[in-house]
């Protein structure tokens, strides 16, 4: 699926309605270039779990856990640092009970995991305006829909 998200905002409240979405387990991926808007997503996703905290990229701590109001914690993983699935494995991250959002997956992911949803960030413009690809890999994503009314 594909869609185009206009400003900041909007892809901070698209985030935010994805986490309706999400159950603990859910793994989801975020692909773009430096600036694509990968952690402003992952704020609205925080917003829309209720975390509880500031969500900002965890690049050099390469992991930040938020705990969230009513629901599973909401773990924000920057793997740009990462080279393979032991060192991602090496976090110590609860998988089963979290929803996990990485930035910067490479292609380790889908070696590691049988669910995922993948979404990848085209910047092409030095416009607000963003094109979003979005995948679910794995039956969790099975007739799932990302159309929010945009």
């Amino acid at each position: 699926m594909k869609l185009t998200i206009e400003t900041p905002e909007a892809m901070e409240a698209f985030g935010s309605r994805l986490a309706e979405t999400l159950q603990p387990g859910d793994l989801v991926l975020l692909s773009g270039k430096l600036g694509a808007g990968k952690t402003t997503m992952t704020r609205g996703i925080g917003a829309g779990l209720e975390a509880i905290g500031t969500i900002q990229s965890p690049t050099f701590v390469l992991a930040r856990t938020h705990r969230t109001k009513n629901g599973p914690k909401l773990v924000h993983v920057d793997a740009y640092r990462l080279s393979s699935a032991i060192e991602l494995d090496d976090l110590d991250i609860d998988f089963a009970n979290s929803i996990v959002v990485i930035e910067w997956p490479k292609g380790f992911i889908d070696d590691s995991f049988e669910n995922w949803l993948l979404i990848e960030i085209d910047r092409s413009s030095q416009e607000d305006s963003r094109e979003l690809s979005i995948a679910g890999h794995g039956p969790r994503w099975q007739g799932v829909s990302f159309d929010f009314g945009n």
